[in-house]
């Protein structure tokens, strides 16, 4: 038996308030700029189809398990954890789980930041375009008009040279992630998913209509969802599990850290599929969003990371009101990554609240301080720094750069870890009379979600490890 730990007295001031804020959590740049990448590089429908089966099966039911540790446990991730062990008469330390999932997030947002500091710079440049047009009296002429394509597509090596810019960006962005944070879980992270969640979706919406009608719809859909098996390779089928998970922020202490802040009154299992029915609705609105530009104007899906920086600002320039669009679709993705980004940090902040005793300023500005350091590091490394190796040692890290490897490291190692300690800690240590209170699940659906959370979460999860880092195992 071990001491239980601090409790939160935070709370949301309703379900729809953790929905949004949990939504907001999920939804970020994995959504909107990674798959898309992921769907354009992997053949589109086979993997789509692929994606949200893993989405059902392993996703949903690892959501709901981070949830009810959160509520169950009423602290930080390390000390809900804790408490849920104590309370199931286990050993405390299975709060390393909670750990590695603090430290990810942390990690994560050091370099999100700075991913989030190039769409500020985007959204700047396409805010700029657009009002000058407007003011022209051009308000729907395509953007960057009289700049080459590989000007536009040039932009973004230049950015990586111009340091001062980045760590501008950088700067603005932790600074307003800060803020939020500081402010506490009602008067700051809760009014900015009020605020941004709707704004983004009406966004989504707005934008996705505009490239139905302009783009090349027909084709997007054909791409999207008409399944091509032969390109369902087993690295496609290992990228689509690992997108499934980690687009909905598990293993990142974000939705146990939120879950803490839940009241006993909220039905955790149909809001956990309300979080992931709009995690994956907005990933595939991305896909319907992005790929009919990209089509109306022949570019190739499978551009990879680039599509967003680099080819549809290209594509923005062909296209009718692309000065207005293409600064609205960075506006859009903006929202997104700041609602990820204050989850990120409300994780660590909540644990120096807890077990640290800090107050919540003194917490948020010192975890978003060092996260914004390392953040120097990584964008050092798109240019000065490039040929510093962290782990140059681990072969699958020996050519990477200190951006790189932080993302490779979270993402192959640390993410993956949390989340099969998650499914084998409440699938197999949580006391079950707890666990079945909290998911107010009963019967058939209890015991389906419980087999799911036993033996096809762990298994899966287990395989993203072993081929994230001995991708050979794999083949082509």
């Amino acid at each position: 038996m071990v001491a239980a730990t601090h409790t939160t007295s935070e709370g949301w001031s309703s379900r729809w308030a953790f929905v949004l804020a949990a939504v907001g959590a999920a939804v970020g740049l994995g959504n909107v700029w990674r798959f898309p990448t992921l769907a354009g590089e992997n053949g589109g429908g086979a993997f789509v189809l692929f994606y949200i089966g893993c989405v059902v099966l392993i996703g949903l039911p690892l959501v709901l398990s981070e949830i009810l540790i959160g509520r169950a446990g009423r602290s930080d991730a390390v000390g809900s954890v804790r408490n849920v062990a104590a309370e199931s008469g286990r050993s405390g330390g299975w709060a390393t789980l909670g750990w590695v999932e603090v430290v990810a997030a942390f990690l994560i947002l050091s370099f999100y930041s700075v991913v989030a500091g190039w769409v500020i710079y985007y959204a700047g440049v396409m805010g700029r375009d657009f009002f000058g047009t407007l003011f022209a009296g051009a308000p729907f002429a395509g953007a960057l008009q009289g700049e080459t394509t590989e000007t536009i597509q040039q932009r973004m090596g230049d950015l990586f040279t111009n340091i001062p810019l980045l760590l501008a960006m950088h700067t603005v962005f932790m600074g307003i992630t800060f803020a939020v944070v500081a402010r506490g879980v009602h008067d700051g992270i809760e009014k900015a998913a009020t605020y941004l969640m709707p704004a983004f979706f009406v966004l989504l919406i707005a934008i996705t209509i505009y490239g139905a009608f302009l783009g090349n719809f027909a084709e997007a859909v054909a791409f999207l969802f008409t399944p091509d098996f032969s390109k369902l390779t087993a690295p496609a089928m290992n990228t689509a599990l690992g997108q499934a998970l980690f687009s909905m922020s598990l293993g990142s202490a974000a939705l146990m850290t939120y879950g803490a802040y839940v009241s006993r009154e909220t039905k955790l299992a149909p809001t956990a599929g309300m979080i992931a029915f709009a995690d994956t609705g907005v990933a595939i609105i991305a896909g319907l969003m992005i790929f009919p530009i990209v089509f109306a104007v022949g570019l190739d899906p499978a551009a990879g990371p680039t599509l967003v920086f680099q080819s549809l600002p290209a594509a923005f320039q062909q296209m009718p009101a692309g000065s207005l669009v293409g600064f609205l679709f960075f506006v859009l993705i903006f929202f997104a990554a700041l609602t990820s980004s204050i989850s990120l940090l409300e994780a660590p902040t909540s644990w120096g609240i807890n077990e640290r005793g800090w107050s919540r300023p003194k917490s948020a500005f010192i975890f978003s301080f060092s996260a914004f350091v390392i953040g120097i590091a990584c964008l050092l490394s798109l240019s000065v720094w490039s040929d510093i190796r962290l782990l140059g040692f681990w072969s699958i890290f020996a050519e990477t750069n200190i951006f790189d490897t932080i993302d490779g490291f979270t993402g192959k190692v640390m993410l993956p870890v949390a989340a099969l300690l998650t499914a084998i800690f409440v699938g197999w240590r949580a006391d079950r009379k707890l666990v079945e209170s909290e998911t107010g699940l009963e019967g058939g659906l209890f015991g389906l979600w419980r087999f799911l959370v036993c033996w096809l979460a762990p298994i899966a999860v287990a395989l993203i490890l072993v081929f994230g880092l001995f991708p050979g195992l794999l083949g082509n």
